[in-house]
């Protein structure tokens, strides 16, 4: 058992703290790392035996999202427990992968599996950049063998200065979120969002980080120092039956190989500009014919797959080779060279909007669907919780790569690849104000043959026009390649594809604007990329990125002014807040029978008074919008309305000039001569003209006479003086008199905060 010990550094204001010989001592190695108030416990395990028949090294890692980390308990209803990993737990578990996967000999055939655990959060320190942290902590400090360790770092952009590890408050107004994993000589892994961010602020941030990043790596080799274990030895021959099938595998290989590099530069290099297909069937007869030699040559049957598992490396290394010393790819391309760009818009009727982006092999059709703002995302994770209007997912069939195999959700990769393409969209999207559609783009990929995520941002943009989503920028995106050599050799591609995907490559994907970057996520293959390497990458991509913006401006140039006849129209209005009451009614009456009555699809209300309704019919629309102006008008002393009597009183009637408002029109005003009777002119039910005469607290004096439209009952002649009948005095002691009429009093006005019948 590892002695309990805590190693502490100061980083970015703030303290590292790194727990060992605590938590979780039967795995191969654990740790407790704490940054701020977020604490992460990341466990490193390997398996005792590697399993035999694999051709992939075996690692699994898992970030574990816990809500009682964040002091909250799931909002739904019956499911209260934990379950499936949110897309953003999903999102942490690829971040720290692909910054660990290089490090590790991919010939290991035991099986590695790193947890790491969310168990108190902050809400200023966000666990993914301190989870990859205890992660290769509890790696190095493990007897399993990886090539480590390294550290991470976040760098914010604000106020036109780099920001070590900024809060979440302070990511909120930053140029950039820039995270990469890699030491101050090497990146191996980044990932990034941008607000159209210049490619020299972006390297600049990439050095900045690079100057702060040795302080948990210094802090982790403490941590090895003290209570590390001596590495396991998982690929030398042990026994004498490995040490003579290795030598048979070594004999194999010398024979084969002048053999497979023969064949390789004939088949592949002899016709160039071959599709994906073809150089796959020139790879199986690499192979074939490798295996025909081999077997003539008098080797065994059970090591002539020795020599077939050599065509892969040896094509891998001649596919680097001739790139870097004769600039030749394997399609016959130029180093900077895209693949023909196709791209269209309306290629399907009914939808709201959709876009066809082909480069090369590689097709995407995004099709774009318009909702009404309550058809927004509910985000219930330990770190975000709220509400989502614009989301991207992406599929990736079977077919796309020319494979069988079952259908099931989504990967992790399907949703890393649309969480990629969503993120560098996110910074065109118009404000809710301008635009206050929830709005779902999905990239169905169709053929795949190089960087579909980056197809999938250039569908979307394609699509969210033709839909008329107003962008603030079109985005396109483009994935390069590196090739490199045991010399340290290399030279940087455009527009990756297959066969320049592998050992020794990368995979640096880089989306923008016109303007700048929106979006980065880099993998490699190698042991890092240098200082020159990210520079030539970036700035390769701004070339290439401007290429495809100006093709795919052919087809459709800016966001079309309507949008698609089948897709919903959105009507807002501002209300007074205190008022929201009156729309929604008692138990969401109101709402739901402007709803019924007018045949909308929603009607939508935030807190700070921002109604949005949603309908395909337009008189729909039109009407439920005068229903509520009616139920939040604020009335004025002048104005005139057209109202509805309910009641009829000696006095004079009351009217309901507004929904839930009603008002006094008194005997002297419902008509421009004396009026004996109220029911001479008007009855309940009748509809009527009147004006604000006065408003006053719990009261309010309406009039027909000065209201203009009012159609009155014929005038009552006016009798002459001398017809006036002749009523006697009454006579007779005082006492014989009739009572004098009693006053009439005027009965106790409704409650204006609620309701009248």
């Amino acid at each position: 058992m590892i002695e309990h010990k805590q190693f502490s550094t100061q980083w970015g204001g703030r303290t590292l703290t790194i727990d060992v010989g605590k938590y979780a001592q039967q795995a191969n190695g654990s740790c407790l790392v704490q940054y701020g108030e977020t604490i992460v416990l990341a466990t490193a395990t390997m398996s005792s035996e590697s399993r035999t028949g694999m051709d992939f090294f075996p690692l699994m890692v898992d970030y574990e999202e816990k809500l009682y980390a964040a002091g909250r308990i799931k909002g739904s209803r019956f499911m209260k427990k934990e379950g499936r990993p949110t897309d953003e737990a999903v999102l942490i578990s690829r971040f720290i992968d692909r910054a660990l996967r290089p490090l590790f000999d991919d010939r290991i055939r035991n099986e590695v599996q790193v947890i790491v655990t969310a168990l108190s959060f902050d809400g200023e320190n966000d666990p993914d950049i301190i989870g990859l942290i205890a992660a290769s902590c509890a790696l190095h400090m493990s007897d399993i063998p990886w090539d480590g360790p390294l550290g991470c770092v976040r760098v914010g952009h604000e106020q036109e200065a780099f920001v070590l590890n900024p809060t979440y408050s302070q990511r909120e107004n930053s140029l950039l979120d820039l995270s990469f994993a890699g030491t101050s000589e090497k990146i191996l892994m980044v990932e990034a969002g941008a607000n159209e961010a210049p490619e020299e602020t972006v390297l600049n941030a990439f050095w900045f980080g690079q100057e702060q990043i040795d302080a948990p790596i210094k802090l982790i080799e403490e941590v090895r120092t003290a209570v590390g274990k001596e590495k396991r030895d998982l690929l030398s021959p042990k026994t004498p039956e490995e040490q003579l099938t290795q030598k048979r595998r070594e004999e194999v290989e010398a024979l084969a190989a002048p053999y497979i590099l023969e064949q390789v530069r004939d088949l592949f290099y002899s016709a160039p500009r071959a599709t994906k297909t073809e150089r796959g069937l020139q790879k199986k007869e690499v192979k074939a014919r490798t295996k025909t030699f081999l077997t003539e040559k008098g080797v065994e049957k059970d090591d002539l797959r020795y020599g077939v598992e050599k065509v892969e490396t040896i094509l891998e290394a001649e596919v680097s080779r001739a790139i870097i010393e004769e600039e030749k790819r394997v399609d016959g391309r130029k180093i900077e060279e895209v693949r023909t760009i196709v791209s269209e818009v309306a290629v399907l009727p009914r939808v709201h909007g959709n876009g066809l982006f082909m480069r090369g092999e590689t097709q995407v059709l995004t099709v774009v669907t318009l909702g009404a703002p309550g058809d927004e995302q509910t985000l219930d994770g330990m770190e975000t919780v709220g509400t989502r209007r614009y989301f991207h997912h992406y599929n990736f069939p079977p077919f796309s790569v020319g494979e069988v195999k079952p259908m099931r959700g989504p990967s992790r990769r399907d949703i890393g690849h649309g969480g990629l393409a969503e993120k560098a969209l996110m910074p065109m999207m118009p404000d809710k104000e301008t635009f206050p559609y929830t709005i779902r783009a999905v990239s169905e990929v169709l053929g795949s043959n190089g960087s579909s995520s980056m197809g999938s941002t250039c569908g979307s943009t394609l699509a969210l026009m033709d839909a008329g989503v107003p962008i603030k920028a079109p985005v396109a995106g483009i994935a390069m390649g590196i090739a490199t050599d045991a010399q340290g050799r290399w030279k940087v591609i455009t527009d990756l594809q297959d066969l320049e995907d592998g050992k020794g490559g990368m995979d640096f994907k880089i989306a923008g604007s016109r303007t700048g970057i929106t979006a980065i996520q880099m993998d490699t293959k190698t042991k890092g990329l240098t200082r020159d390497m990210v520079t030539q990458a970036i700035s390769q991509a701004r070339t290439a990125r401007l290429s495809i913006l100006d093709q795919m401006s052919k087809a459709i140039a800016e966001p079309r002014a309507e949008l698609s006849p089948y897709a919903p129209r959105i009507i807002s209005l501002r209300i007074n807040p205190e008022l929201i009451g009156n729309v929604i009614g008692p138990g969401g009456k109101t709402i739901n029978g402007i709803i019924a009555s007018t045949g909308v699809q929603a009607i939508d209300i935030d807190d700070d008074g921002l109604v949005m309704i949603t309908s395909v019919d337009a008189q729909g629309a039109q009407t439920a919008l005068e229903m509520v102006q009616n139920l939040t008008r604020e009335p004025k002393v002048g104005e005139i309305y057209k109202g509805k009597v309910t009641r009829i009183m000696d006095f004079g009637a009351i009217v309901e000039y507004l929904p839930k408002r009603d008002g006094m029109v008194h005997v002297s005003q419902l008509a421009p001569w004396r009026v004996n009777a109220v029911s001479d002119i008007v009855k309940v039910g009748d509809e009527v003209m009147v004006k604000i005469v006065e408003l006053s607290e719990g009261r309010t004096s309406l009039s027909m006479k000065d209201a203009p439209g009012n159609v009155y009952p014929e005038r009552p002649p006016a009798q002459p003086e001398g017809d006036r009948p002749h009523t006697p005095r009454p006579t007779g002691p005082r006492n014989s008199r009739p009572p004098s009429r009693p006053a009439i009093r005027r009965p106790q006005e409704p409650n204006r905060s609620q309701p009248t019948s």
